[in-house]
């Protein structure tokens, strides 16, 4: 009896844990609401100058201008000595040699694909960890700005919908418009902690923050775009 009462207790907690192991996954892979992201700039634009102390202004005496010697009544005529002209003899021209020339010609066909290779070479663009993206509810009107991390937990707007970020990635110094390029998948759901059916998704693919236009969100009742992205 001992022993089946071991056992009955040991498969009971066997299946609490798997169960509970089960709810904690599917917790974490529910969306968590937006919240609003602050503009770093204007925060960095709002903040005062910074107003130096007050303190007495100090002038330094100013100094005598030195007595020149006054200038002859008659002027002292000035010959300019002869100048010395040194003659350097030319130096000869010497003709290479074949093998000279060959090994001169050889060191440039390899040196040309080198610095080729070297003058194509783009620089890598650097990738943030978190997606910044603004969405707006047309019905509602409401507008904010949030963060959404790279791989991370969805991220829920306003009613149903749902914004997980793939990749983030900043322009490079050597590119002609400065920008950030996110790719974001939008998915639309309604909020509830036990849903019938998956979300539907309505938008995936990569958006440019110099461009909302270009690859942005439109829905009836969503309209999307990143922002940036954020180490």
């Amino acid at each position: 009896m001992r022993l089946r009462r071991a056992l009955l207790v040991a498969i009971t907690s066997a299946a609490a844990l798997g169960a509970g192991g089960v709810i904690a996954s599917a917790l974490n892979d529910l969306p968590q609401d937006a919240r609003p992201v602050q503009d770093p700039t204007a925060e960095l634009n709002s903040q005062p100058a910074a107003q130096p102390p007050s303190q007495p202004v100090v002038v330094p005496p100013r100094e005598p201008a030195p007595e020149a010697a006054p200038a002859p009544v008659v002027p002292i005529p000035i010959t300019p000595p002869n100048p010395s002209v040194v003659v350097v003899p030319e130096a000869e021209e010497v003709s290479p040699t074949e093998d000279e020339a060959a090994a001169a010609e050889q060191a440039e066909v390899v040196a040309a694909p080198a610095e080729a290779e070297k003058a194509a070479e783009p620089a890598r663009r650097q990738r943030g960890r978190v997606a910044i993206v603004e969405a707006v509810d047309k019905i509602t009107a409401e507008t904010m700005r949030f963060a959404v991390e790279v791989g991370g937990r969805p991220v829920r707007f306003a009613d149903s919908l749902i914004v997980s970020a793939r990749a983030c990635e900043v322009s490079t110094p050597e590119e002609v418009v400065p920008d950030a390029i996110a790719y974001l998948e939008f998915r639309v759901q309604p909020r509830g902690l036990l849903q019938a059916s998956e979300p539907r998704e309505i938008f995936r693919g990569w958006m440019f923050a110099s461009s909302p236009g270009v690859n942005g969100l439109q829905h009836p009742i969503y309209d999307a775009w990143v922002v940036g992205c954020r180490a």
